[in-house]
């Protein structure tokens, strides 16, 4: 240890990145009896991926059976209702159409039905033309699945209530706390040590990286990892355009699911303002989020496929997200990566990679889940 860092008192548990994902995680462990700080580098919690996504409960429709993804969404989509629930958390179940806008869309809607029932999504209803036309006038579609299990929710006071439950565990939420480098250590008895970028040391037994789109970067920094068990990272850049005016629309509208995203999807948020995205544009880092005005042509174009009656002029730019992906352009859609130690055979060790939607539906799981390879 060099003679000018300091080092601070012995920690149980230090995870880091503080969005609901990293906030679910400690809540789980500190639940468990366990003494966690969790780290982040912004000034505030969720500050990052999940601050700028669409805010939807996910069903569990779309992906592989037996994914983690589509088992965390599943099983999180009703561990997270009960919760909103039982907390009075503002959400609605305001439930999502699946539209199909062309006669060859139909059979995609059947194949994207058949892997939701694999994944034990069986709520899922047909509706024709006019069915579909009669809950939504202003929708154009050949026919669509109505899921009622989809939600929306307001996710800061989740994550505002997921921090309340680790303080009162007796965690700590520890900010403006970049880690510049880990040095993992190999036996059981002994810590890894966390160092911070303004000189601290932190000796903890467990460690969990959950820090979203830098949780690669920041493995490839841990001393004792091999660097063929990191991920590459991919960045998919997400814009979103906001309707002018109220929507005509109760429920969220997705047309059917394209490459690396599920197409220019309509949802709303609490208050009835409506979006639409988000698109998927390949950039090279993490940082570029700003909203391109002229990607509005491709906008209206895609939307008017479903809603013929958006008028010219009504699409606003919104926000932009990043995607944390962990497979790039042309490849098939990665898995979520949750690495432990039966994985990298380091102990108290656990990297989360590739946590993309349904990171935000799956949050509760997903801290269920790293608490559960921690105990084996």
């Amino acid at each position: 240890m060099k003679n000018n860092e300091r080092t601070g008192e012995q920690v149980d548990v230090v995870v880091v990145g503080a969005g609901v994902v990293g906030l679910a995680v400690a809540r789980s462990l500190a639940l468990d009896g366990r003494e966690v700080w969790l780290l982040d580098a912004a000034a505030a919690i969720g500050t990052g991926v999940s601050a700028r996504n669409s805010e939807v409960i996910h069903a569990g429709i779309y992906y592989p059976a037996g994914s983690l993804k589509a088992r965390l969404c599943v099983r999180g989509r009703q561990q997270l209702y009960r919760y909103l629930f039982e907390r009075r958390i503002a959400h609605q179940r305001c439930g999502k159409l699946l539209v199909a806008c062309t006669p060859e869309q139909m059979d995609t809607l059947r194949a994207t039905e058949g892997r939701a029932l694999a994944n034990g999504v069986d709520d899922l209803q047909w509706l024709s033309r006019a069915q579909a036309q009669a809950l939504e006038p202003e929708l154009a579609c050949y026919g669509a699945l109505l899921s009622p299990s989809t939600g929306i929710v307001d996710s800061h006071a989740l994550m505002l209530s997921l921090q309340a439950d680790l303080e009162n565990a007796g965690g700590q939420v520890v900010l403006n706390t970049p880690v510049d480098r880990v040095d993992l250590c190999a036996a059981r008895e002994q810590r890894h040590l966390v160092r911070t970028c303004d000189g601290t040391v932190l000796a903890a037994r467990t460690l969990v990286n959950a820090a979203g789109l830098s949780a690669p970067t920041l493995a490839l920094r841990f001393g004792g990892l091999s660097a063929g068990l990191v991920p590459a990272p991919f960045y998919a850049k997400g814009s979103y355009f906001t309707l002018a005016g109220r929507a005509p629309f109760r429920h969220l509208v997705y047309p059917v699911p394209e490459a690396a995203g599920l197409g220019l999807h309509l949802t709303l948020d609490l208050g009835g303002q409506a979006k639409f995205g988000p698109d998927v544009e390949w950039i090279d880092g993490p940082d570029e989020l700003t909203v391109d005005p002229a990607r509005a042509a491709s906008f209206y174009t895609a939307v008017r496929q479903y809603w013929p009656g958006l008028a010219d002029g009504a699409l606003l730019p919104g926000y932009a997200g990043i995607r944390p992906k962990i497979s790039g352009p042309g490849a098939p859609a990665a898995d979520f990566c949750i690495q432990g130690p039966l994985d990298h055979g380091v102990a108290g060790l656990v990297n989360l990679f590739g946590i993309e939607s349904p990171g935000l539906t799956s949050a509760l799981a997903i801290g269920d889940w790293v608490a559960e390879k921690l105990r084996d």
